[in-house]
């Protein structure tokens, strides 16, 4: 009997240690289970957190893509300027959008809050940001290309070549002489990777845009043309130092235009020797040969002698109305002028500049 209980006790022992142990088993498999479901949910909570993490940024940066460019340099460009918070996570919303089968060339701004599926749609979409186009105190062709250049995708020389181009002056109604007359400064918004043949086709707009109605009778009035007042302007621009005096300026000349009186505007005599750093006019420089030299050649020079300001431009449409014929520096140097009616008085004026010229060595 003894032996019977005690193999009947070792059988429960067993049987309940099995329990014990499966129990266990279970309640580890919960834990591990548990553990689990907390890594996965941490992670997600991780990975969601990168996903839509606003990109912290000090100010806008902009992405530069032009035609050609890959997805790499893409990326390489977002890494440069820290638009990516995580370039592996980037890389799987990129993948999973579809961005580096589909990009397009162009300039985007990316800007501090957005987050990286934002950023993937505005390069997808193309969706860019324009660029505030600014060109000023312009005076040759090359000046322009070089300043366009430096705000958009085109390189100097392309731009270079199609305004010294006969045919695309001739196609919006200028000749090579005029054609800079056509481009009037100011801020104009385009995109950055606008083609030469739109940005010329927008200039022309605006120049259009800019002769309104109430500009071309304000020519009409002084006897000019458009392309006239913009020849003018410029030699205005060039001749005078301070704005202010381009109303007084332009009115000396358009007295001098409607007596039949040559300009002998020295800006256009420099234009003409194509050198603008001159100091002095001397006898040599009036008796270059050019149609630009306006002490040898009545009326207008063939075209503008620089890219003519809207100030200059507006100040040879309002013209101060006075008797003026003759202008010289001022020998102060300051720029300004002394304005005369005879030519006596004018002789006075140039003799006490060109003394102080020889005082101080000027020649």
């Amino acid at each position: 009997m003894g032996e019977i209980e005690d193999k009947e006790k070792t059988g429960k022992n067993k049987k309940m240690g099995t329990g014990k142990t499966k129990k266990r088993g279970k309640r580890w498999a919960l834990w591990i289970i548990a553990a689990l479901f907390l890594v996965a949910a941490l992670t997600g909570i991780y990975i969601y957190r990168l996903v839509f993490q606003p990109i912290s940024l000090e100010e806008t940066v902009y992405v530069y893509i032009k035609p050609g460019n890959d997805y790499k340099q893409v990326v390489e460009q977002l890494k440069e300027k820290g638009a990516i918070p995580s370039e592996e996570i980037f890389h799987l919303l990129a993948e999973r959008m579809n961005y580096p089968n589909t990009v397009k060339s162009g300039r985007y701004a990316i800007e501090g809050g957005m987050t990286m599926p934002e950023v993937i749609r505005r390069l997808r979409s193309g969706n860019q940001t324009p660029v505030n186009l600014t060109f000023n105190n312009i005076r040759v062709f090359e000046n322009l290309a070089g300043r366009l250049s430096q705000q958009l995708m085109v390189d100097s020389l392309s731009l270079l070549q199609s305004f010294r181009d006969n045919r695309q002056a001739e196609k919006f109604g200028f000749n090579p002489e005029t054609f800079p007359a056509m481009f009037i400064p100011n801020s104009y918004e385009v995109y950055w990777n606008t083609s030469i043949d739109d940005l010329l086709a927008r200039m022309k707009r605006e120049y259009d845009r800019f002769w309104n109605e109430t500009r071309k009778e304000k020519a009409k009035r002084q006897g000019l043309s458009p392309v006239e007042v913009s020849i003018l302007a410029s030699i205005v621009e060039e001749e005078a130092t301070y704005s202010d005096e381009y109303p007084t300026v332009a009115g000396l000349y358009l007295n001098r235009l409607k007596r039949g009186m040559r300009l002998e505007a020295d800006p256009t005599v420099k234009f003409a020797v194509g050198d603008f750093t001159l100091r002095r006019v001397l006898f040599r420089h009036l008796e270059v040969e050019s149609p630009y030299n306006t002490y040898k050649h009545g009326g207008l020079p063939p075209g503008p002698i620089r890219v003519p300001s809207i100030k200059a431009i507006d100040g040879v449409l309002n013209p101060e109305e006075h008797n003026y014929l003759f202008m010289c520096a001022k020998e102060d140097l300051s720029g300004r002028h002394n304005f005369a009616t005879t030519h006596a008085e004018h002789a006075r004026n140039a003799a006490a500049y060109q003394r102080a010229l020889n005082e101080r060595g000027i020649y």
